[in-house]
């Protein structure tokens, strides 16, 4: 499956407005009660304000014009009591619109964080970490500030829009049919920029991501550029995608405030129309003063939302445009499913079954080009298998089908005789330890980092948990910390070497007590003698543990029950250490 969100967009192209919309609806239909109390207050808001030109035309024509102060008097309380309400009702749905936004934006988040925890490696390995990060942080946001500030004025001026274009139809047809002539010009122009202007913010939240992720990545490997000097080079890098980003802004900019102008043009036409058509009407006798003032008011209250619209349009589809970009992700799925466990029963009652076997195995990252070419083996429980070959040979790519981090292209992958699609993520996790090189840590303590993701020892107090490991013969690694159990780690901070890293994820893996512990490469940033510390560990697991080793160092595999050979896409038993020698000689030869 491809993961690639880039390629995944211009191979599905950009759903309609419309079918976006609905799926964001549906996201958030627990809101509908207060979205539904929202419009109702927007919709009394909108038609307070509608009725106030009427009322104000009427006492002209009624009570000003035959100087009855008492009617002034009246119907100015009657506007006063009306524009107070109209506040409240603001008031109203300012609160609801602003509570359910930063409610949307907390789903939001939480959606697409728990979809990014159920995707595989797979789906990492092809984005960047940066562009994830805006997803996650910058798209939400502009739905959010949609929600919470712009839809009530959307909704409002729509209302108000619709109402003003009633009274101005009902009151005179043809002053009112001349009057919204401008506005059919308005929508033909919105109707053929609109995908314009979504496009252009498309492409300037996709810069807005590609420098994010650019920051990360030159941030993270800052001390590279430093040892080797390359300032210059992450300068050019930056300085091309803020070029890129700028130039995106700069037309996603001119596109969203394109409207406003033309708009403002239409509305000015519109009203100029009322003003010449209104005169001739009243010196026509067919028309009065007061009716007049009051359309004049209900032209400007349908064409003032009208311009409102073309910047609140705009917000709408920046929001849209995020919407399409998140959307992306919560549309994934994880391609590495729990298989049904009919046939793993049956593979799982054949006796002796090995602890893990490859069946005529074939692995590809990508459909283009084939990594494992038919590979079968069988790993026997309790015996130390290691994994040679020259750098890019397949390694762990291997070993990372042993603990499916990925899935075989074709074949099988079974784990004590059942298929090892068969398990679930957390029987997978408890049987298989995998040790990477480059362990990752959380920020927090030692206790931490060994404690996640095992939740027999979660409630131990640091002295039981000490017991534990000593008990484990892990006692010799966590005396190097001179704090011990407590010693503060900082995620992808140099306060802690790499190679105690290494040490602290050793720890967490075998107090996990796993049935297959993978190490690849585990020991390469640690001195000889914590590595002979290792080895030692190694001797003393329950005999019926089963070790994968992935070593350049030959000496770390000299004690192994049988060694494989891996280059080329196939694996190979490899016989003596002598004879891993010439093999692992020969293929870098020939590489």
């Amino acid at each position: 499956m491809n993961y690639n969100l880039n390629e995944l967009s211009e191979q599905q192209g950009k759903p309609s407005t419309l079918a976006a919309l609905k799926k964001l609806l549906q996201l958030i239909a627990f809101e509908r009660s207060h979205l539904w109390l929202a419009l109702c207050a927007i919709l009394a808001n909108s038609g307070l304000l509608l009725l106030g030109p009427l009322l104000i035309g009427h006492t002209i024509d009624t009570y000003i014009r035959t100087r009855q102060f008492h009617g002034v008097l009246f119907f100015g309380s009657i506007l006063l009591v009306m524009y107070a309400l109209a506040m409240c009702t603001g008031y109203l749905q300012t609160k609801l619109m602003g509570s359910i936004g930063q409610r949307m934006l907390f789903t939001l988040r939480n959606a697409i964080f728990n979809k990014l925890q159920e995707l595989p490696v797979s789906f990492f390995n092809e984005n960047k970490a940066g562009d994830l990060i805006s997803r996650v942080n910058n798209d939400t946001d502009k739905l959010n500030q949609f929600f919470s500030q712009s839809l009530m004025q959307f909704i409002g001026s729509i209302a108000t829009m619709v109402g003003a274009g009633i009274f101005l139809l009902s009151i005179h047809l043809e002053l009112g049919a001349a009057a919204l002539v401008p506005a059919l010009l308005m929508l033909a122009i919105t109707q053929t920029l609109s995908p314009w202007i979504k496009r252009k913010n498309a492409l300037n939240m996709k810069s807005t991501g590609n420098l994010s992720a650019e920051i990360q990545e030159s941030l993270q490997n800052f001390k590279v550029i430093i040892a080797f000097n390359r300032r210059d080079y992450f300068r050019r890098r930056f300085n091309e995608v803020n070029h890129e980003n700028y130039r995106s802004a700069i037309g996603a900019g001119l596109a969203n405030n394109f409207f406003v102008p033309v708009y403002g043009l239409l509305s000015s036409a519109a009203q100029l129309i009322v003003l010449v058509f209104g005169i001739y009407l009243i010196s026509e006798g067919h028309f009065s003063i007061g009716l007049l003032v009051s359309y004049l008011s209900y032209t400007t209250n349908f064409y003032n939302p009208l311009r409102q619209l073309a910047a609140l349009w705009t917000s709408f589809q920046v929001a849209m445009a995020g919407w399409d970009r998140i959307s992306q992700i919560l549309s994934l799925q994880n391609n590495l499913l729990q298989a049904d466990k009919l046939q793993a029963d049956e593979l799982q009652a054949k006796t002796q079954a090995p602890l893990l076997e490859f069946r005529k195995v074939h692995f590809a990252y990508h459909a283009s080009r084939e990594i494992l070419h038919n590979i079968n083996f069988k790993l026997e429980k309790g015996k130390t298998y290691a994994l040679i070959g020259p750098t890019g040979g397949g390694k762990t790519t291997t070993a990372s089908l042993m603990a499916r981090l990925y899935d075989a292209t074709s074949g099988q992958v079974l784990l004590n005789g059942r298929d090892i699609r068969t398990y679930s993520a957390q029987e997978r996790s408890h049987k298989i330890g995998f040790i990477l090189q480059e362990p990752f840590l959380f920020t927090g303590t030692i206790k931490d980092n060994i404690l996640y993701g095992n939740p027999t020892y979660q409630n131990y107090s640091n002295e039981q948990l000490e017991k534990v490991i000593h008990d484990a013969n892990l006692q010799a690694l966590l005396d190097i910390f001179d704090q011990g159990l407590d010693t503060r780690v900082t995620s992808g901070a140099d306060d802690i070497s790499l190679g105690q890293k290494q040490l602290i994820a050793f720890m967490h893996a075998v107090l996990r007590n796993p049935e297959l512990l993978i190490l690849d490469e585990a020991t390469a940033n640690i001195d000889t003698m914590t590595e002979q510390l290792l080895s030692s560990i190694l001797t003393k697991l329950p005999q019926e543990t089963t070790l994968v080793i992935i070593a350049h160092r030959l000496n770390t595999i000299e004690n192994a029950n049988e060694i494989y050979f891996v280059n080329a896409g196939e694996v190979l038993r490899a016989g003596t250490l002598d004879e891993a020698l010439t093999l692992l000689l020969k293929g870098k030869r020939n590489s």
